[in-house]
């Protein structure tokens, strides 16, 4: 097989099992398991860790949080293992398009933002964190999930230019917009002042 043909199948295996892998909706797996209803029918219904919480259980949304963040960064670290980074970004791509649009729940899917910073995280180290501290310092000021989550999204890109990190810029900012544009309601509700602060019921 020339060796064109063969890289082009790695890449489309790489993109493939990246996407099933994104597409575990661990949120739903984690309520359904430890008894606490179809998280789809609880709160606002996305299948995300802000809305586990609102089941009043800290333990699932905790673990909800880790499994999300944690598919997308192993779908980074082994494809860089086996392939090389171009493969990485390729994999952690294709698992946060997986969460966005599950095969396994109708391509009805989650906001992505934990598995965006689990990608980040194992793509870039530096750009991970301090988008993780961005989502945490608004967080804390606001109490409010979607708009760290946005503001985290949005600083990504610069953080990405400034830490050194270019080669990042395309795949964040692609990340970035589908946050933004899954969050549309979110924003709606954010300029009407009714966004659901975390802990709160929807």
């Amino acid at each position: 097989m020339p060796a064109t043909e063969y890289g082009a199948a790695i890449l489309g295996a790489v993109a493939v099992l990246g996407y099933l892998l994104g597409s575990i909706p661990f949120g739903v797996l984690v309520t359904r398991i430890m008894g606490l209803g179809d998280l789809r029918k609880i709160g606002s219904g996305n299948i995300g860790a802000t809305n586990v919480l609102r089941t009043g259980n800290k333990a699932a949304a905790v673990a909800t949080l880790l499994l999300d963040g944690g598919k997308g960064a192993v779908a980074v670290l082994v494809a860089g293992a086996l392939f090389g980074p171009n493969a990485a970004q390729l994999a952690g791509g294709a698992a946060f398009i997986g969460h966005l649009y599950p095969v396994w729940l109708r391509f009805q899917g989650g906001k992505g933002v934990a598995t965006f910073l689990g990608t980040l995280l194992a793509l870039g180290w530096p750009v991970g964190i301090a988008a993780c501290l961005v989502w945490l310092a608004t967080a804390v000021v606001t109490r409010i999930s979607s708009l760290s989550a946005l503001v985290a999204a949005a600083a990504a890109v610069p953080l990405a230019l400034v830490l050194g990190q270019r080669e990042l810029m395309p795949l964040v900012t692609v990340m970035a917009l589908l946050i933004f544009w899954r969050h549309r309601g979110n924003i709606m509700r954010l300029a009407h002042g009714t966004e659901p602060r975390i802990g709160g019921k929807k």
